[in-house]
């Protein structure tokens, strides 16, 4: 699939306490059908493996990633720009998507996120 065809995706880094581990699986799961729900195509979340501290930048750093936490990696692959501006109103209003700072497994606030037109998807 070389020809992106106006593909749009949000992408995440954040650091996840490890003992969430669990609870992040579940809110990462409702989250992707709330997601998919409004028009997204497809939800990833990785758990981090082999994500080495940096001198200068790495994302433990970019999320103030402490000793008992791990870094996560994700996105949310979207048809394109216009169906994910609608589609991530419609997510942040949607009750069952509890953004309350105290339901979330992780600090929201050392969350890194944008989003992409997607240029090469070979």
């Amino acid at each position: 699939m070389s020809q992106t065809s106006g593909s749009y995706v949000d992408g995440f880094v954040a650091a996840v306490p490890t003992a969430n581990k669990q609870k992040y699986i579940d809110f990462a799961k409702t989250a992707a059908r709330i997601f998919k729900k409004y028009g997204a195509l497809q939800l990833v979340e990785c758990w981090g493996d082999d994500v080495p501290e940096g001198k200068i930048t790495s994302f433990p750093m970019a999320v103030q990633c402490q000793e008992d936490e791990t870094v996560i990696f994700s996105w949310i692959i979207w048809p394109d720009s216009k169906t994910r501006n609608a589609g991530m109103a419609k997510v942040m209003s949607d009750p069952e998507m509890n953004m309350d700072s105290n339901s979330m497994p992780f600090d929201g606030k050392r969350v890194i996120y944008g989003g992409f037109d997607m240029i090469v998807n070979e």
